[in-house]
C-alpha cells in the first residue's frame, strides 16, 4: 500500500478526529431520543389509577356497606371515603382532596372538578357510571370547577408551560455558550431579563391570544417569570461545569423528568410511583398546579406549589454563584500559569545570556 493510500484510510477510518468528533456529539441526541422514550412512554404508556381519592356521600349502613363493597372491589385502585353530605363532598373537592364523589340514591349522582384534572374526573366517571347502571338508573354528572372555554379539555396549562419552558431551556444554550466569555454578573442580569419575556410572551397565549384562563392572568405571569427564572439559572450555572453537554443535561431536567411529572396530562395517582413522586416537587407542578390553585380553586394550596417555585429559584441562584467562582478561581489559576510560564522563559533566557558571556 502506498504512503498515499495510507494517508486516505486513516483519514476516513476510525482514527480519524474528525470522525470521532463527530461520532462523540452524536452520543447527545441519541441519549436523547433514549431518554425522552424512557420517560415519557414510562411516564405516560399504561395510566391507571393508583390510590385515586373519591368518596361516597351519606351516612347510615347502607352507605358504609357500599363505600366497604367498592373499597374490596377497586383494590389499591381507590381511596375509598365517606362524607356526610353534599357541602362536604363540594369542600373536598374544592380543596382537592378527593376527585370525585358519588351520591348514590333513586337519583345516582357524581361530583367531579375537571379542572383539577380531566383525566381524573374521566377515570372517575368512568368507574361510577356501572355502578349506577347497575342499580337500572343513570348517572348524574356535575362539575363544580369546570375549565375556562378557552381550554374545555383542561391541558392548555400544561402546553403553556411546554411553551415557557422551550423559551427559557433553549435561552440557556445561548446565555451559556455565546454568552460564556460575558462576566457572571451580567449572565445573571440578562437572566433575568430573558425570564421576563417569556413570562410575558406566555401571558400572551394565556389571555389575549387563546384564553386559558378567564381570570387570575396577573397571577400566571408571575408564577411564569418565576418559573422561567428558576430554569435559566440553573441552566446558565450548569453550563460553567456541563459545557457542550449542558442541553442534554436541561433537556433531562426540564423536560423529561418536568413534563411528565408535572400533572398536565396525568396527575400523579394515575402515574408511577417514580413520577408520582417527582410531581411533589418538581419545579413544572408546581407551575401547572400553582395556576389550576390561583384560576379555579381559589387560591388554596396555591401557597405550597410557590414555595416549589421559589425554591428552584433559590437553586438556580446557588448553582450560578458556585459557577461564578468556579470561573473566578479558574481565572486566577490561568493568570498564574501565564505568569509562571513567563518567569520560566525569563530564568532560561538569563540562563542563556551568562552561559554565552561565560
Amino acid at each position: 500500500m502506498s504512503a498515499g493510500q495510507r494517508a486516505v484510510t486513516t483519514g476516513t477510518g476510525l482514527r480519524s478526529p474528525e470522525l470521532r468528533h463527530v461520532l462523540t456529539h452524536l452520543l447527545t441526541p441519541l441519549l436523547m431520543c433514549l431518554g425522552m422514550g424512557l420517560a415519557y412512554l414510562g411516564a405516560f404508556a399504561s395510566p391507571a389509577p393508583h390510590q385515586l381519592p373519591v368518596a361516597v356521600v351519606g351516612s347510615g349502613p347502607s352507605v358504609t356497606v357500599f363505600a366497604d363493597t367498592l373499597r374490596h372491589d377497586a383494590g389499591q385502585a381507590l381511596d375509598v371515603r365517606t362524607l356526610p353530605d353534599r357541602q362536604a363532598a363540594v369542600s373536598a373537592l374544592m380543596s382537592r382532596e378527593i376527585a370525585g364523589a358519588y351520591l348514590p340514591g333513586t337519583t345516582p349522582r357524581l361530583i367531579v372538578a375537571s379542572a383539577g384534572s380531566d383525566t381524573d374526573a374521566t377515570v372517575v366517571e368512568k368507574v361510577f357510571t356501572p355502578v349506577a347502571s347497575a342499580q337500572g338508573r343513570p348517572l348524574s354528572v356535575t362539575d363544580v370547577a369546570p375549565t375556562a372555554p378557552g381550554d374545555p379539555t383542561g391541558q392548555g396549562l400544561f402546553f403553556l408551560l411546554v411553551a415557557i419552558s422551550i423559551g427559557s431551556y433553549a435561552s440557556v444554550a445561548v446565555l451559556g455558550g455565546a454568552g460564556g466569555a460575558l462576566p457572571m454578573r451580567l449572565r445573571g442580569l440578562l437572566v433575568v431579563g430573558v425570564s421576563f419575556v417569556v413570562s410575558v410572551l406566555g401571558a400572551l397565549f394565556a389571555g389575549p391570544l387563546f384564553h386559558l384562563v378567564d381570570h387570575g392572568l396577573w397571577g400566571v405571569w408571575a408564577m411564569a417569570w418565576l418559573y422561567s427564572a428558576g430554569i435559566l439559572f440553573v441552566g446558565v450555572g450548569l453550563h460553567t461545569f456541563l459545557k457542550r453537554w449542558t442541553t442534554l443535561g436541561v433537556m433531562v431536567l426540564f423536560v423529561m423528568l418536568n413534563f411528565t411529572s408535572s400533572g398536565g396530562i396525568y396527575r400523579p395517582e394515575m402515574q408511577n410511583g417514580f413520577f408520582g413522586g417527582l410531581h411533589s416537587f418538581w419545579n413544572g407542578a408546581g407551575f401547572v398546579e400553582g395556576a389550576r390553585d390561583l384560576v379555579y380553586f381559589g387560591g388554596h394550596g396555591l401557597g405550597r406549589n410557590l414555595v416549589t417555585l421559589a425554591l428552584w429559584l433559590v437553586l438556580g441562584l446557588l448553582v450560578t454563584a458556585a459557577a461564578r467562582l468556579t470561573e473566578q478561581r479558574r481565572a486566577r489559576a490561568a493568570v498564574a500559569g501565564k505568569a509562571a510560564a513567563a518567569e520560566t522563559v525569563e530564568e532560561a533566557a538569563e540562563e542563556e545570556a551568562e552561559s554565552v558571556a561565560v
